[in-house]
């Protein structure tokens, strides 16, 4: 058992014995005149307990995104080796072909010959303009074919070249991929420690620890939406372009589908494979990972939100949400939780960003009815583990590292 699973047990225990069921659903308050101390140790104890697993899942989320946007490269790459080799392929057989024409025509040349001079026949021809032109047409089509063979030869030493590049490009993805997939790795057990901690926890304690986060997400949404940040559009509801209702659309079809690492769906997703596939539904495909989502599309301010933009989270842009207007979101929480409507301030805002900055806003706009539900469950995933589960199943396609 790692150290920080012991010492996040450490807490588990104490607030196991101070009895969390009871504590007071705020962010972390501070012990006042009026305030229990056993209470403020409740509060106090849950609170380093959520600490701890926000860090973690936020770590978790930051490279399995990471990986995402290598894996997405990797494609690329993929898909570039292989047309290289198409045409590499293609070269060497019309390179062959024309040496096979230049040697007939070698024999041609050799089998035609004697020992006497060119220019001797040429004095003894009966035509002598017959012979210079045949002449002609000979060193015509002996220089034509010479330079056939030099550029095809020179297309082959191209195309040579051009392969070992896409194949160093490909050796350093598969490099980088692979330095991702440790990182996941060692992110894995962590959570591992933290599904194992959860695991201990009584059914009674894990309410409490969701119920707190629960409180300080609501706490974040009211200062949120009282500080003015999204203008207008956070009391009613702007027309998206017809791209964005197609994307929201998506989305709420896919309420209630598991968290998994990686995801793209059709059965599961994780945040940015929820919002890039919203996008490619609707005909506007984007970067697959949310980091590449923030630093590709076009920002907009949070004044300007309309359904179907993408609100973006935490300093690294490690998490993605989309809009659906009245502040509110639909998007993959983490492990343990499904794909719902959330609160915009569940976590920190960096931004937003719109996949379609030259879309005209709809005449008409009528949202997506929600399905019942479409709000309930946790955003934290504490009420399941099915996230880690499908995480460890999940695995990237191998890259083809066959000898080009």
């Amino acid at each position: 058992m790692s150290g920080r699973l012991v010492r996040l047990v450490c807490i588990a225990a104490t607030a196991a014995a101070t009895v969390l069921a009871p504590a007071p659903a705020t962010a972390a308050p501070e012990p006042g005149p009026a305030q229990d101390p056993a209470s403020a140790q409740d509060s106090a104890s849950v609170a380093d307990l959520l600490t701890d697993l926000q860090q973690l899942y936020r770590k978790a989320e930051q490279a399995t995104e990471a990986s995402n946007a290598t894996e997405e490269k990797l494609k690329k790459q993929r898909a570039e080796t292989d047309r290289l080799d198409r045409a590499l392929a293609r070269t060497r057989l019309s390179l062959h072909d024309s040496r096979s024409a230049a040697g007939r025509l070698a024999r041609q040349q050799y089998q035609s010959s004697t020992d006497i001079s060119p220019y001797v026949r040429l004095l003894l021809a009966r035509d002598p303009q017959h012979a210079i032109d045949q002449g002609h047409v000979i060193g015509r089509l002996a220089r034509e074919r010479a330079e056939t063979v030099g550029r095809l030869t020179r297309s082959e030493r191209k195309a040579r070249e051009l392969a070992r590049e896409a194949r160093k490009a490909l050796d350093q993805q598969l490099a980088l991929t692979e330095r991702r997939k440790k990182e996941r790795d060692e992110v894995r057990e962590r959570l591992h420690d933290v599904e194992e901690l959860l695991s201990s926890l009584s059914r009674d304690q894990l309410t409490a620890l969701a119920s707190f986060e629960r409180t300080g997400i609501e706490k974040a949404q009211k200062k949120f939406m009282a500080s003015g940040a999204l203008g207008n559009s956070g009391s009613s509801v702007r027309r998206p372009s017809a791209e964005g209702g197609r994307a929201v659309r998506y989305a709420v079809r896919q309420l209630g589908k598991p968290y998994a690492w990686g995801a793209e769906g059709p059965e599961s997703y994780d945040c940015s494979g929820l919002t890039s596939q919203a996008w490619a539904q609707a005909g506007t495909p984007i970067p697959r990972a949310s980091q590449e989502q923030w630093k590709r599309l076009k920002r907009v301010p949070l004044t300007g939100l309309r359904p179907g933009d993408l609100v973006v989270y935490f300093p690294e842009a490690t998490h993605v949400a989309l809009y659906l207007g009245d502040g509110m979101v639909v998007q993959a929480p983490r492990p343990g939780a499904k794909v719902k409507v959330s609160p915009i301030a569940a976590n920190p805002v960096l931004g937003a960003v719109r996949p379609d900055p030259d879309g005209k806003p709809l005449r008409h706009y009528e949202p997506p009815e929600l399905p019942e539900g479409a709000t309930d469950g946790s955003d934290e995933g504490y009420d399941g583990y099915e996230g880690f589960a499908n995480e460890a199943d999940y695995a990237a396609p191998a890259p083809d590292t066959s000898a080009r």
